[in-house]
């Protein structure tokens, strides 16, 4: 299973959010930020601001911040707002099943059980334990949240202490 490019968007502005709770945050500095399109944003945090997760603000000053506080934003929710489709194999569809093995298969009771425990395992993450400052693997230092955004390999570099 691979979440959508929008769910990890939607994951990052949150935590972004959570980041700087003190002040509002533009959609220009969040592009900035993550290299993300603005157009994309927007889109992201007017979904957001429609589930009532971010409230928004027009104009000069404007920006966003989280309407909840991050300890009561569950991550399982967040993902099953952005997500549009769980259907891990053919047959969680009911309509549109066609498998000639649905009357005997047990697989689909294996990948049910699969998706209910991961979503008790976002269920029991919250945006406050994935907001704070990362460990390194194996160090006591902290990979900060500002700042320019590093490339994937750079930051794997960094968290093996390279």
């Amino acid at each position: 299973m691979r979440l959508a490019e929008s769910t990890d968007y939607t994951l990052m502005v949150l935590m972004y959010c959570a980041h700087h709770p003190q002040r509002l945050v533009t959609i220009g500095e969040l592009a900035d930020h993550h290299r993300l399109s603005k157009n994309h944003l927007m889109k992201i945090v007017n979904d957001l601001s429609r589930q009532s997760v971010i409230e928004t603000t027009r104009g000069r000053g404007g920006g966003l911040r989280l309407l909840k506080s991050p300890a009561d934003i569950r991550i399982g929710d967040v993902v099953r707002a952005s997500e549009t489709d769980f259907r891990l194999v053919e047959c969680f569809d009911a309509a549109t099943n066609a498998c000639t093995l649905s009357p005997s298969c047990r697989l689909k009771q294996v990948f049910d059980s699969a998706l209910q425990a991961y979503f008790k395992e976002l269920d029991g993450a919250t945006l406050a334990d994935i907001a704070g400052p990362a460990r390194a693997a194996g160090q006591g230092r902290s990979i900060p949240m500002s700042g320019p955004k590093r490339s994937r390999a750079a930051a794997k570099s960094a968290a093996r202490g390279h």
